[in-house]
């Protein structure tokens, strides 16, 4: 597949706007999209009043104070809570994926963070199948999102979801397994290949040992000192006794450059480019290893910076299936009742993107590899399954919505109409006069020429929400519609 190339010119100094670098609605759309999930026209518009830097900090300080997602009834629950434990557990999943579905609606760069993590820490809910243990691994993602990335790191391993994932339990003094020694690195902080030694694996597996499980399903990991390896071991170069505090210590301690360009780089392709711009993510890892890994001056300095608002990053990213379906969801206006999120999570996990179950220990491949010949197909229908699902509820949205996007409730110009309505849901709209012409006469639908002619037809028509309908099913075809 053909590579994208990164034509940037901006740099991580702050985005200042200027009648070459404008302060528009495709960048404040730009900004949306990538801190979350995109936004109404409407919130668009009104972040043109204010200044792009401080509604950075503003949705950075938001996702920063957010409280975390109010924890379940079953939140602690063992094998021996449960009267029906497989309908119960399958009940508790659904339940806790809607409240995940809802923080990332309603916390939208905590949510947006959260996502990245989780596929990064990745662990996969058929390997525990405990309700309590993907909230309790849910819970450090939120806290740890935008924090300090040691803490994230030491955290993160004795998540029971990550020690039973990983093979942790398995791995005794006399018996080490390595698994989950293997990933922490190559994985989760260096990168493959990058500053470790397959015998740095090995002794780092030796020093891991120890955890284990109560005598019950879903129940408490505890740390038993008679399965822990006592004996010495030699880690990066450094030898001692050592257990799992002092890996994540020998760790930052002897390879913080390696980790700051791993992380950094991995933020960029995320947030910004697929192709890494080499100057900018030095850059951030600079900043990241003169905060002592904190995550947040390294986000804001990226959002904020003119490199972010680059022209030349605009709709290059592929929409994975959540980032398509919540986006057209806000972007289009249409009301996101428990029904609109179920079908969003269900027409995802049917695009290949389930929460809390990645294909793999390396996650989701992300962007252009949600594209083949069969997922193409699966995202026009996701598409207009949502929009026959929101016409079941009120057809009327689309008129609305039309309405809205051209700030005209009786505009009679159908070229003007379908022009709102693609410059909201296309990032970089249609580049050809051809492609625009086309997707007029989709909106234009089988009404006669003269009566758009004529100033017959306006926005009050009995027929506008299914035009509106018509043209989104039109632009969902488009490759153009793939990008965020």
């Amino acid at each position: 597949m053909e590579t994208v190339l990164n034509c940037t010119s901006g740099t991580l100094a702050p985005y200042l706007p200027s009648a070459t670098w404008p302060w528009n609605r495709q960048r404040a759309a730009h900004l949306y999209r990538r801190l979350g999930f995109g936004a109404p026209f409407l919130k668009q518009e009104q972040a043109l009043a204010q200044s792009p830097l401080s509604l950075v900090d503003e949705m950075i300080d938001a996702a920063l104070s957010a409280p975390l997602s109010t924890p379940p009834a079953w939140a602690d629950w063992t094998f021996n809570d449960y009267t029906d434990f497989p309908a119960q557990i399958e009940e508790q999943f659904i339940e806790w994926l809607r409240t995940w579905a809802t923080d990332m609606l309603d916390n939208p760069l905590r949510g947006k963070m959260t996502l990245f993590w989780h596929n990064h820490f990745v662990t996969e809910y058929e390997s525990y199948v405990c309700p309590s243990y993907l909230y309790r691994y849910h819970k450090v993602l939120q806290q740890h999102c935008l924090g300090n990335f040691k803490d994230f790191v030491y955290e993160i391993g004795k998540t029971p979801a990550m020690l039973v994932y990983l093979n942790g339990l398995q791995n005794r003094a006399g018996d080490p397994n390595e698994n989950y020694a293997r990933e922490l690195y190559e994985l989760f902080t260096l990168g493959a290949d990058n500053g470790y030694t397959q015998q740095d694996i090995v002794e780092t597996a030796r020093a891991l040992t120890g955890y284990t499980l109560v005598l019950v399903g879903c129940g408490d990991i505890y740390f038993n000192p008679f399965q822990w390896d006592n004996g010495t071991k030699s880690i990066f170069g450094q030898t001692g006794n050592w257990g799992y505090d002092d890996v994540v210590n020998i760790l930052f301690e002897q390879r913080p450059n390696e980790i700051a360009d791993f992380i950094c780089r991995k933020l960029y392709r995320f947030f910004v480019h697929p192709e890494v711009d080499e100057a900018i993510v030095s850059g951030l890892a600079q900043t990241f290893l003169q905060n002592n890994f904190e995550l947040e001056p390294v986000l804001r300095q990226l959002f904020r910076s003119e490199h972010f608002f680059d022209e030349a990053v605009l709709g290059v990213q592929v929409k994975s299936p959540l980032e398509l379906t919540f986006s057209f969801l806000i972007e289009s206006d249409l009301a996101i009742g428990q029904e609109m999120k179920e079908l969003a999570l269900y027409t995802s996990s049917q695009l290949g993107q389930t929460l809390s179950i990645p294909p793999n220990v390396a996650g989701w491949p992300g962007n252009r590899a949600w594209i083949s010949t069969s997922t193409l197909t699966g995202r026009w229908n996701t598409i207009a399954y949502l929009m026959y699902a929101a016409w079941q509820q009120d057809p009327e949205q689309f008129r609305t919505f039309a309405q809205t996007v051209t700030g005209d409730p009786n505009s009679n110009m159908p070229e003007l109409v379908a022009g709102a309505i693609i410059e909201q849901l296309v990032p970089i709209g249609l580049q050809t006069p051809e492609l625009n012409e086309r997707a007029y006469l989709a909106f234009k639908a089988d009404i006669p020429e003269n009566y758009y002619a004529s100033g017959q037809w306006n926005l009050n028509w009995e027929t506008v929400p299914y035009q509106v309908l018509l043209l989104i099913n039109y632009l969902a075809r488009l490759p153009e519609f793939q990008l965020g």
